[in-house]
């Protein structure tokens, strides 16, 4: 019943988390900058997590129908879901190393 008021008053829910909505924010500024999909390798510099989370993450979005991939083929991520419907992306605030030691 909520999702015929939604579609009746012109409210079009995200169908995807933010964390997600976040992942497709990447996925899709990282190809307009470079042409090229990310890989998993750069997500996972990005968003600071280890590369079982980058790939399940991956493996989600696509259950979900919100990216679709092809078999064997690197860099392949293709967004399905509509340039407007994505959220603007966050700046990911990452710790600063340091190599000195403290005293």
């Amino acid at each position: 019943m909520n999702r015929q008021m939604n579609q009746m008053s012109g409210e079009r829910r995200p169908g995807f988390t933010p964390k997600q909505g976040q992942f497709l924010a990447f996925i899709d500024a990282y190809g307009r900058v470079h042409r090229r999909p990310p890989a998993e390798a750069d997500m996972q510099r990005y968003f600071g997590v280890t590369p079982p989370s980058v790939h399940q993450m991956i493996l989600t979005l696509e259950r979900a129908g919100l990216i679709r991939r092809r078999p064997g083929v690197p860099r392949s991520i293709e967004i399905l879901v509509p340039p407007e419907d994505l959220p603007v992306l966050q700046a990911q605030i990452q710790p600063v190393k340091i190599s000195v030691p403290r005293y």
